[in-house]
C-alpha cells in the first residue's frame, strides 16, 4: 500500500508531501489545476519515461520519493529480496530527473536502472487510465483481459513453450528439406574427396616425419662421408690424431704432479677428454655404419611428399593440416548421409510437439472458456448496476483448431453485447455506443482490479462521459473494492467522489510570477462544500449543500 509521496519541482509542484491511507481517496479540483499531477509524479517515480520538460522551470532537477507498506505484500518482498533491495517491511522508491531529461532511479537507497523501476511497480501500483475503453474494442485486449481473469499465467506460458519448440521443429525440417538438392550436390564432391583422401591415407604427423627423412636420405653420402673424417682426425689416423695429442699432453702433465699440485685439476680435464673423446669416436663408427644409402627409398618419400604437397594445395590449406582436414571431410559426409534418417526424425519429433500444443490449446479453451462464463455473468451484474439493466452480456471463446494456433493458444475471444431488448448480441464496435462502452470497460476494470493482488489501485478519470445514476453507480462499485483494497480515484463526479472514504482537493495558486500546484486533505465540512461545488459549480446554492451532504450520507 502507497503510504507517503514526496514531490519536489515537478511540473508546477514546488514541494508536496501527501499522506495515504487505506480504503478508497478521490482527488477533485478545478479544470486545469491539475488532479492527475500526484499519479504523474508517481508513475514516473515508479519508472515510467523521463523527460528534461518535467522539472519546475527555475529548478535543476525533479525529485520523488513514494514510501510503501510491504508487509503483506508477498510477491514485492520476494521481489526485492531477489534483488537483494529488501528494508523490512517498507520500501523507499526515488526518481530523480535533471533538466537535461537524465535520471536516475533508487530503491531502497540503492541506484537502480529505470527498468528495475518499472517492474517492481508492478508489484505495488495497477493503473486504469481514462483511455482503456478504446483497447476494449481489440480482440487481443479481449483475450489479455478474461486471461487475467482465469488467472491462466502457467497454462499460457506452458502453451507458449510449446508452440515455439513446436514452430522451431518445423523451420528446421523446412531448412533441411529446402537445402536438399544443394546437400546432393556437396554429398558427391565429399564423397570424391574423401575417397581421394583414402586412399592416400595421410597419418597425423606423418609430414614433418617425411621431411625429416627425406633430408637425411638426400644427405647419406655427405653424412657418411664427414662422420669417417671425423672419426679419422679423432682416433683412427695413424699419423696423429687428436686421442694421441691428448694422451702426449696427459702423460707430459702426469710426470710433474709431484712438484706442483695445481697441477692436478688440468691433468683430470684432460683424462675426461680423452674419455669422451675415445667415445664419441665410438659413437661415430656406429653412426657411419648404420646411415642408409637407399635410393629406392628415398625415391619413394619424394613422391610421398609431392603427392602430400599436391593435396594441401588442392584443399588449400597447410600441409600439416592434411590428416586433420581428411577427419573433418569424412565426419561432414557422415551427417550428410544422416540427413534423411535427421528428417524422418524431425518428422517424428514435429509431430509429438503438435500433439502435445494441442494438448495445451485444448487445456487453456477450456480454461478460457469456463472464466468466460463467470466473468459475462458478472459484466452483465455490473452493467445493470450501471443503469444497463436491459443489457446482456457474453464472452465467446470459439477454439479454432490447430490450422489457427498461435503462441497464446488458438482460441478467438470476443466479447458480445445487447444494449436493447431484443437485439441480437453482437460484438463490441457494432452496438456499444462511447458512453456504454466506458461503463462496460469501467464495470470489467473493477471486476479485475479485485481479482489481482496488486495492493494500489488507480483509477484515472475513468468515470469520463458519465453521469447521474450511472455516476452513482460507478461510486459504489469502487467504494466497494475501496473496502478491500487502497483505490486511489482521479474524478470530476460528485458522484464518485462522495463515496471515497477520504478526498484530496487540487488547486492551482500564483503570485503573478510563478505557478504551483497544492493538493491538501480535507475535512467533512470541506468536502461538503467540494462535492457541492462539483454539483453547481462556482454559484454553490443551499439547495447544493444539502445535495452535497445527502450524498455524502448515502451508503
Amino acid at each position: 500500500m502507497l503510504n507517503h509521496l514526496h514531490i519536489s519541482n515537478f511540473a508546477i509542484v514546488r514541494a508536496l508531501e501527501l499522506d495515504w491511507r487505506a480504503g478508497m481517496t478521490t482527488i477533485t479540483g478545478e479544470t486545469g489545476a491539475g488532479k492527475s499531477i500526484a499519479l504523474d509524479a508517481l508513475s514516473l517515480c515508479l519508472g515510467e519515461r523521463a523527460e528534461g520538460d518535467v522539472v519546475r522551470p527555475g529548478a535543476d532537477k525533479a525529485d520523488i520519493v513514494a514510501t510503501f507498506d510491504v508487509s503483506a505484500l508477498d510477491s514485492a518482498r520476494q521481489w526485492l529480496a531477489e534483488q537483494d533491495l529488501a528494508m523490512g517491511q517498507e520500501c523507499i522508491v526515488r526518481r530523480v530527473v535533471s533538466t537535461e531529461g537524465r535520471s536516475r532511479g533508487y530503491i531502497n537507497g540503492v541506484q537502480v536502472p529505470a527498468q528495475q523501476l518499472k517492474a517492481l511497480g508492478q508489484h505495488l501500483i495497477c493503473i486504469h487510465g481514462q483511455h482503456a475503453h478504446q483497447l476494449l474494442l481489440k480482440n487481443d485486449y479481449q483475450r489479455q483481459l478474461l486471461d487475467a481473469f482465469a488467472h491462466s499465467q502457467t497454462a499460457l506460458a506452458q502453451c507458449r513453450q510449446l508452440h515455439k519448440l513446436w514452430q522451431q521443429l518445423k523451420a528446421n525440417y523446412r531448412e533441411l528439406l529446402q537445402n536438399q538438392q544443394q546437400r546432393e550436390a556437396q554429398r558427391q564432391l565429399l564423397e570424391y574427396q574423401v575417397a581421394e583422401l583414402d586412399q592416400f591415407a595421410p597419418a597425423e604427423d606423418e609430414f614433418p616425419q617425411l621431411e625429416l627423412e627425406q633430408q637425411k636420405l638426400s644427405n647419406s653420402h655427405s653424412l657418411i662421408q664427414a662422420s669417417q673424417q671425423t672419426l679419422q682426425l679423432l682416433y683412427d689416423q695413424d699419423d696423429g690424431n687428436s686421442y694421441q695429442l691428448l694422451r702426449q699432453a696427459s702423460a707430459q702433465l702426469e710426470d710433474y704432479l709431484d712438484v706442483d699440485a695445481e697441477l692436478q685439476p688440468m691433468y683430470q680435464l684432460l683424462q675426461d677428454a680423452l674419455v669422451q673423446v675415445e667415445e664419441a669416436s665410438r659413437e661415430l663408427r656406429r653412426y657411419s655404419e648404420k646411415v642408409d644409402v637407399d635410393p629406392e627409398r628415398l625415391q619413394e618419400v619424394d613422391n610421398r611428399l609431392s603427392q602430400w604437397l599436391q593435396l594441401s594445395r588442392k584443399h588449400q590449406i597447410a600441409p600439416e593440416q592434411l590428416a586433420a582436414h581428411h577427419q573433418q571431410l569424412q565426419q561432414q559426409l557422415t551427417e550428410l548421409a544422416d540427413d534423411d534418417e535427421r528428417l524422418q526424425q524431425l518428422d517424428g519429433e514435429i509431430q509429438h510437439a503438435q500433439q502435445q500444443y494441442a494438448l495445451a490449446a485444448q487445456q487453456l479453451t477450456e480454461l478460457r472458456q469456463g472464466a468466460a462464463l463467470e466473468l459475462s455473468e458478472r459484466i452483465a451484474h455490473s452493467m445493470a448496476e450501471l443503469s444497463m439493466a436491459n443489457a446482456r452480456f457474453h464472452i465467446a471463446v470459439e477454439a479454432m483448431g490447430i490450422d489457427k494456433a498461435g503462441k497464446e493458444g488458438w482460441d478467438q475471444v470476443e466479447f458480445l453485447v445487447s444494449t436493447n431488448p431484443g437485439q441480437p448480441l453482437q460484438a463490441l464496435h457494432k452496438v456499444a455506443s462511447g458512453g456504454e462502452l466506458s461503463r462496460i470497460s469501467l464495470a470489467i476494470q473493477v471486476i479485475l482490479a479485485g481479482k489481482v493482488t496488486t495492493p494500489t489501485l488507480i483509477f484515472d478519470e475513468v468515470d469520463v462521459g458519465i453521469s447521474g445514476p450511472v455516476a452513482a453507480g460507478v461510486g459504489r462499485l469502487l467504494r466497494q473494492l475501496g473496502d478491500n483494497t487502497q483505490v486511489i480515484c482521479v474524478t470530476h463526479l460528485p458522484q464518485v467522489a462522495s463515496q471515497g472514504h477520504h478526498q484530496l482537493f487540487v488547486e492551482k495558486y500564483t503570485d503573478g510570477i510563478a505557478t504551483e500546484t497544492r493538493i491538501r486533505s480535507l475535512s467533512d465540512e470541506e468536502r461538503v462544500q467540494e462535492i457541492a461545488r462539483l454539483l453547481a459549480g462556482e454559484n454553490v446554492s443551499a439547495n447544493a449543500i444539502a445535495n452535497a451532504r445527502e450524498l455524502l450520507c448515502a451508503p
